[in-house]
């Protein structure tokens, strides 16, 4: 895929789509995106890995460089699927591939600020519990308008940070 279909992905809107015969097959072609096609934007599709440990690849197989080597929880956002194998982005705007069976729906945020505050409760007018550092891969309980409440990897403790302050779903 080269950066121009890539670029399609992000301005695709569903918008254009709506009421033509023609948007009708482009939606069904996009959604059977299943030999390296591009993910619609509707579809935009976030996992996380769901191992100790999974390479990020160069290209879809074993055979490929491996680029960098992604911890339990790691957020990703798919940008297309190709025999199993899944192309993603991280949060630094990395592309490389991972094995589908090896990543999960389980929601997860990574901290893209140098240091990132919980708190106890959703806004900062609650007492700050922990602290967090840029890269760190946090497990999302819940939203709660522009707040989430996270717990640190594995069991750690829990409070709530500011959305934008982090990257994931």
């Amino acid at each position: 895929m080269t950066e121009a279909s890539t670029t399609f992905v992000s301005r695709f809107s569903p918008l254009m789509l709506r009421g033509t015969r023609r948007g009708v097959l482009a939606a069904l072609l996009l959604a059977l995106a299943g030999n390296g096609l591009p993910v619609a934007a509707a579809d935009v599709r976030m996992v996380s890995i769901d191992r100790a440990q999974v390479n990020m690849r160069s290209g879809p197989g074993t055979r490929f460089e491996i680029l960098w080597n992604l911890a339990r929880g790691y957020p990703l956002q798919v940008l297309a699927r190709s025999q199993g194998w899944l192309k993603v982005r991280d949060f630094e705007n990395d592309v490389g591939w991972v094995l589908a069976r090896l990543t999960s729906r389980k929601p997860h945020l990574v901290v893209k600020t140098e240091v990132l505050n919980l708190r106890r409760g959703p806004g900062t007018g609650h007492r700050i519990v922990g602290q967090a550092a840029y890269g760190e891969v946090l497990h999302t309980l819940e939203h709660e308008g522009s707040w989430v409440h996270v717990r640190r990897q594995p069991d750690g403790p829990s409070g709530w940070v500011a959305r934008r302050l982090t990257w994931g779903w």
